[in-house]
């Protein structure tokens, strides 16, 4: 697409639908994760978002299956990117990577000591590109989203989502934004991403984790759908955040507001299981 100056009037192109050559969309993790479109995983701070996609990461970079998924899905390693600000490398995520059993040689990190990353960086394209990245993860959006987008301003959030949806597009790269919920526990999960609506628009897929009431087991968590445009909404997965990582333990007919209806209140201090099952 050419770029115009505001003030010079863009030339008219069209292109005729049968022009264009129809394509299937291809899945990471059907029908959670696509390949090329961006994908929201969003939950409450300490419920396991990062721990749930280092397990992910481990098992893709390995050529594993991924849970409840066709075992002839993927076959072939796969190379992920992780982006982080709130957990050092050396202390946090690789050995969590490396607990869950993930080959070290397949995620990567851009390194951000001399400038931070944001959503428009091209150093996201060119890693993608150079390493044939498969999966990239940034964790979290507001740090991602750049200092000078208001993540409540729909023009601003949308023109930073439109450089990570063209680098998707362009490499075929499955990408993840992990995000944190905003307090408003009384409406639909959908509207609970934090900022603009539009972020939540600008997804193809938003996945959420809350925890489930067994008080018995403090860890288990749910893993729903909460918006889905390439495919049916796909089944609650029940996990057990553990010291390794997760556990992926189910799959459950259970509706996104069910299972954050179902939720445990959070209350008193944490016992030893429950201090593990943080991000």
């Amino acid at each position: 697409m050419t770029d115009y100056p505001n003030n010079i009037p863009a030339k008219l192109e069209i292109i005729k639908a049968s022009e264009i050559t129809p394509k299937e969309v291809r899945w990471l993790w059907y029908p959670y994760i696509p390949f090329g479109k961006v994908t929201l995983l969003q939950g409450d701070p300490g419920d396991g978002k990062s721990k749930l996609m280092l397990s992910l990461a481990a098992l893709l970079s390995k050529g594993a299956p991924l849970p409840f998924a066709d075992e002839e899905e993927h076959t072939e390693p796969m190379t992920v990117i992780y982006q982080t600000t709130e957990d050092d490398a050396d202390d946090t995520v690789v050995p969590r990577f490396n607990a869950a059993g993930g080959d070290g040689d397949r995620l990567i990190f851009i390194k951000e000591d001399e400038k931070s990353l944001t959503f428009g960086d091209d150093r996201i394209r060119e890693a993608v590109e150079k390493y044939n990245a498969k999966l990239l993860i940034l964790d979290p959006m507001s740090s991602y989203i750049g200092d000078t987008c208001s993540m409540n301003n729909a023009n601003e959030t949308r023109a930073e989502f439109n450089h990570l949806i063209a680098v998707a597009k362009d490499t075929g790269c499955a990408i993840v934004i992990i995000a944190h919920m905003n307090k408003a526990k009384d409406t639909s999960p959908l509207y609970r991403t934090n900022g603009s609506i539009d972020i939540a628009g600008a997804a193809r897929s938003i996945l959420a984790v809350t925890r489930t009431a067994n008080k018995q087991n403090p860890a288990e968590r749910y893993l729903v759908q909460v918006k889905s445009n390439l495919a049916p909404m796909g089944s609650a997965i029940l996990f057990e955040v553990a010291d390794k990582g997760v556990n992926f333990l189910d799959e459950l007919e259970l509706s996104a507001e069910d299972a954050f209806s179902a939720s445990a209140p959070r209350m008193g201090r944490p016992n030893a299981r429950e201090e593990a099952a943080t991000d």
